[in-house]
């Protein structure tokens, strides 16, 4: 019996500290223009930024030109976050012919330029702890 509850001890201890090493985010866009249509977030690493597959995405409605979104069960790491306002509800961030957005975006930090975001700006560490983060678009 004794070496039953060691055992289980040393389980739920196991099992609680993975439980610790992923976290989540939570992103706030503070500014959407309207309430039109719906932001959607695209978390991502190094490899993934820019591309169409991130890590996890989000979508959420807007209500006062706020919305929030959480970033489930995401490893300690390196990671940028990338959004944009999706207004016409076509599931894609729409463009001019000349190549300019027709629709706001934001990344991670808040470091806009001419120019899409570039992860080095963008980056920012997941570490033992839940993270917040506001993205203005």
């Amino acid at each position: 019996m004794k070496v039953l509850a060691v055992l289980l001890i040393s389980l739920t201890t196991m099992l609680s500290a993975l439980a610790q090493e992923t976290t989540t985010i939570t992103v706030t866009v503070p500014n959407a223009s309207s309430d039109a249509g719906t932001i959607k977030f695209g978390l991502h690493n190094k490899e993934t930024f820019m591309k169409k597959n991130p890590i996890q995405v989000a979508e959420s409605k807007i209500e006062k030109g706020t919305c929030t979104i959480t970033f489930k069960n995401v490893p300690t790491g390196e990671y940028a976050i990338t959004c944009f306002h999706d207004k016409n509800s076509n599931g894609i961030m729409d463009f001019q012919p000349n190549g300019m957005p027709l629709e706001d975006y934001g990344a991670s930090n808040n470091v806009m330029s001419f120019g899409p975001p570039r992860y080095s700006d963008a980056k920012f560490m997941v570490e033992d702890k839940d993270v917040s983060l506001e993205i203005r678009l």
